[in-house]
C-alpha cells in the first residue's frame, strides 16, 4: 500500500512537472506570435532536459526541468520601406549600439537621428561607427548613401562607416527588451558586411507553425490535466477505502 501511495504521488509529480514545462512553452509561443511584427525578430524555442529523482524503491522517476531557450537565427524576410536611415544586415551581423552600461547590439535597423543629429535607434540610443564613435548626420549636405559595406556618404563624400560585428556563440547573446542584446564574449567584426538601406528585416517567426505549436501544447496539457484529474480520483478513492477499513 505503501508503495503504491508513493507510485501515485510520483505520477502526481511528473505530471505536474510535464504541466510546468508546457506552461513555459506556451509563454515562449504566445510571446513569438506578439513579436510577428516586431523588426529582427528571433523567434525562440524552450530548451528541457530529463532531471532524474532517486525513490525509496532504488528507482528513479524522470521529470522534466527547463535549462533555457534557444533562439532561431536564420534572417527574416527584408522588407522596403523607402526611408533612407532605415537598413538590414544580409546574412550575420549586428549593428553595435552605446549605452552607458556599454555596447549593445542588435539587427534592428530602423534608425532616426536625434536633436543633434546622431545616428540613433527608436529609443535614443546611439548607432556607432567602426571608431567605437556615435556617428554625426547632417541632412542639410544633401541625400545620404549607405553602401553595402555600411559606408555612410553625403553630397560632400564619406562621414562614417556603420560597425558591423559577429560572435562565435550567439545564442549566448542574452535578450534586452524585444531586438537587443548584451554579450560576455568580445565581437570580432564581420569581413564582408551587406548592409542594405531603405530595408528592415522582418521577424522570422512564422505564424501558422506557431499556431501549430500552440494548438499540440494546448492538447499535451489538456491530457496531463486528464491524468492528473485521474490520479487525485484514485487517491481519494484510496483514502475513502482505508478510512471505512480503519472504522468497521
Amino acid at each position: 500500500q505503501v508503495g503504491g501511495a508513493e507510485m501515485l504521488e510520483n505520477a502526481s509529480y511528473v505530471n505536474v512537472s510535464h504541466q510546468v514545462a508546457l506552461r513555459r512553452q506556451m509563454d515562449i509561443i504566445a510571446n513569438n506570435i506578439a513579436n510577428l511584427n516586431t523588426t529582427a525578430y528571433r523567434g525562440e524555442r524552450a530548451l528541457f532536459e530529463e532531471f532524474l529523482v532517486p525513490t525509496s524503491e532504488n528507482q528513479e522517476v524522470s521529470f522534466v526541468q527547463d535549462i533555457g531557450l534557444i533562439r532561431d537565427l536564420a534572417e527574416g524576410e527584408m522588407q522596403p520601406t523607402g526611408n533612407p536611415l532605415d537598413l538590414a544586415i544580409g546574412g550575420q551581423g549586428f549593428f553595435v549600439i552605446e549605452t552607458v552600461d556599454g555596447p549593445l547590439y542588435t539587427r534592428n535597423g530602423n534608425f532616426t537621428t536625434n536633436d543633434v543629429g546622431q545616428l540613433a535607434t527608436n529609443e535614443g540610443l546611439l548607432v556607432l561607427d567602426d571608431d567605437n564613435q556615435p556617428i554625426q548626420l547632417d541632412l542639410a549636405d544633401g541625400e545620404l548613401t549607405i553602401s553595402g559595406d555600411g559606408t555612410i556618404t553625403s553630397d560632400l563624400g564619406p562621414i562614417a562607416r556603420l560597425q558591423v560585428v559577429k560572435f562565435e556563440n550567439p545564442q549566448s547573446l542574452q535578450k534586452l527588451g524585444s531586438t537587443l542584446y548584451s554579450a560576455n564574449e568580445l565581437p570580432t567584426p564581420v569581413e564582408d558586411i551587406k548592409v542594405v538601406q531603405g530595408m528592415l528585416e522582418k521577424s522570422n517567426v512564422q505564424a501558422v507553425l506557431e499556431i501549430t505549436r500552440m494548438i499540440d501544447v494546448m492538447r499535451s496539457y489538456q491530457s496531463t490535466q486528464r491524468m492528473v484529474d485521474t490520479g487525485h480520483e484514485l487517491q481519494r478513492r484510496a483514502i475513502d477505502k482505508l478510512g471505512r477499513a480503519a472504522s468497521a
